[in-house]
């Protein structure tokens, strides 16, 4: 080793994690199902080349659970900023976007809508429930921590895990969103740990901020919905 060489640093022991909700524990499902199920909720059927440029058009505008878009229009641009504070924001946003999106589907965009607060419109991930169920016998406490502007405890209880889940920290119930500081000192507070003793599993920059906070944080990239996501990787922190 020449002097400007270092050792590793040794990996802190984790005693709780922080999880995000969508895109780490759960996705949306695909996107031609999405629309297939609202337009059958408004009463009437969409098929073939129709549905497909129909669909092409809203995922541009912006989907709730998809990326993000790359243009808010400027009526929606308020809305779309508390978007992750305020339950009416938040649906505001959202089927604003898609109701910018002509369809001859009366209803359309809030069936739209409707569907990303029901069950049915996730899928957990494959090992989601394994790698929360671990914890849990280990004695890890974990808090979701999600930008998110409704309550998705019923979700994630539908889905298999939300008794697994020790806290919730949720932007709206806050009254702030991730990558601010303070989300994630709120979060370990909670769970009784100190910053530095804690894991943040998530998808996004907004995620890996915690390492401000003094946290470590594992990020996973994407993953189709219901595949093995990688979340194992959790348990090597504290193990």
């Amino acid at each position: 080793m020449t002097q400007t060489e270092h050792p590793p640093s040794p990996r802190r022991p984790v005693e709780a994690v922080l999880v995000d909700f969508h895109g780490t524990l759960a996705q949306v499902e695909d996107a031609p199902l999405w629309l297939a199920a609202a337009v059958e909720a408004c009463g009437t059927t969409l098929e073939g080349p129709r549905a497909t440029i129909l669909l092409d058009r809203l995922l541009t505008a912006g989907r709730a659970g998809g990326p993000t878009p790359a243009r808010i229009p400027p009526q929606l641009a308020e809305v779309w900023a508390e978007r992750d504070l305020y339950p009416h924001a938040h649906r505001a946003a959202y089927a604003g976007l898609a109701a910018t999106v002509q369809s001859p589907i009366e209803g359309l965009a809030d069936a739209l809508y409707d569907r990303i607060r029901l069950p049915e419109g996730w899928v957990a991930y494959a090992d989601t429930v394994t790698v929360l169920s671990a914890l849990k016998d280990a004695g890890i406490p974990t808090a979701l921590v999600s930008n998110i502007g409704f309550d998705i405890r019923p979700i994630c209880e539908a889905l298999g895990f939300g008794h697994l889940i020790t806290e919730w920290v949720l932007s709206y119930e806050l009254g702030r969103c991730k990558p601010e500081k303070a989300v994630f000192t709120h979060a370990c507070s909670v769970l009784g740990v100190p910053e530095d003793r804690a894991l943040m599993v998530g998808d996004s920059a907004a995620d890996g901020a915690a390492v401000v906070a003094g946290l470590q944080a594992l990020l996973l990239p994407a993953s189709p919905p219901g595949a093995v996501h990688g979340l194992s990787a959790i348990l090597d922190f504290v193990s």
